[in-house]
């Protein structure tokens, strides 16, 4: 008993720590984004729009929500409290950031405009422009999402037959292997000259982006399966289909969800490419028609948008593959 006492009295010390570097973050964190609050009030006289006053009230509220934390933990089983507890160093810096951004842009006018905006003609951009940036949104998505599910599935089935079949690798294999490391996006000029319209050139490029990275790794990892494995299902009277059903493919999995990342990534960079590029609408559109403009803040009010859209949709697919390989917990966390 008393040795367990030892070694249970460090972990008790450790968590106290933590617990008081919490607590002062929250003073600190009601600190920065109240300055923000207070900054973006200074600035009204020259930034009197609909973004400095919801910058002005919502960094205001996040503050005093962040001083009131510590009095909230008997809500800890709440998820929003135990997220903000757990980020709560994070949200104190990010208010630092803020808030040194609105001093030298909005309010003692240290970098040019229209190149450095202030947070608060970001934040306008999204209450004013929040039509124009939906449909963008939606005009990706429907890029996006169709032209990944369906390299998805034709990369894994090809890569399912190269790796299985030696018939098949001798032909395919030389195809992906020469015409893989190409970029996709240098598929542009012919997909638009085969296709008819943007629409289906886009996701024609989406597709090759997400079918050839998943089809090398499935065909890898379908190859790299132990022969041992085989032996014993056949010994017990496993037909083929039993082999590739329940041995190969699953044994793949975690080589299949690494070829749908390398997909997902190159997808965006192709989607925005080809967007520019005689698209009417999409993000990569409005990034190219705010350019145009010379509307930095619509620029970085996109950016920022797309960085939380394409960071949702990469925890989505970490969410599917967690659940999938729920025997791999030792696997990379997002």
């Amino acid at each position: 008993m008393i040795t367990v006492a030892k070694e249970l009295a460090p972990h008790k010390k450790t968590i106290g720590i933590f617990s008081f570097f919490k607590e002062n973050y929250t003073i600190i964190g009601f600190s920065s984004w109240f300055l923000v609050s207070l900054c973006s009030f200074f600035s009204l006289k020259e930034h009197n729009y609909p973004g400095t006053y919801f910058l002005i009230w919502s960094s205001l509220f996040f503050s005093f929500f962040l001083f009131l934390l510590p009095f909230l933990k008997f809500t800890h089983n709440n998820r929003i409290i135990k997220f903000v507890f757990l980020h709560i160093r994070w949200f104190a810096v990010l208010g630092f950031i803020i808030f040194f951004w609105e001093m030298v842009t909005a309010y003692a006018k240290l970098l040019p405009l229209p190149f450095f905006p202030s947070p608060q003609a970001v934040l306008n951009i999204y209450l004013t422009d929040f039509f124009r940036l939906s449909e963008s949104v939606l005009s990706s998505l429907l890029i996006l999402v169709p032209g990944f599910l369906l390299g998805s599935f034709l990369g894994f089935f090809v890569g399912a037959a190269i790796g299985w079949s030696k018939e098949i690798h001798y032909w395919l294999h030389p195809v992906i292997r020469f015409a893989g490391p190409l970029p996709a996006i240098a598929w542009l000029p012919i997909a638009l000259f085969i296709f008819p319209t943007i629409y289906t050139a886009s996701v024609f490029l989406v597709v090759i982006s997400t079918a050839f990275p998943v089809a090398i790794l499935t065909a890898s990892g379908v190859s790299a399966v132990e022969t041992g494995y085989y032996d014993v299902a056949r010994t017990l009277g496993g037909s083929p289909y039993f082999l590739l059903r329940h041995i190969a493919l699953p044994s793949a999995l975690p080589q299949v969800f690494v070829g749908l990342f390398m997909g997902l990534g190159a997808s965006f960079a192709v989607l925005i490419v080809a967007e520019m590029v005689g698209a009417k609408a999409g993000l990569g559109w409005y990034m190219e028609w705010a350019q145009g403009w010379g509307a930095y803040a619509n620029l970085y009010a996109v950016l920022c948008l797309m960085s939380v859209l394409f960071s949702t949709l990469i925890s989505i697919l970490f969410k599917v593959r967690n659940h999938v390989l729920n025997w791999q917990n030792d696997g990379v966390k997002w």
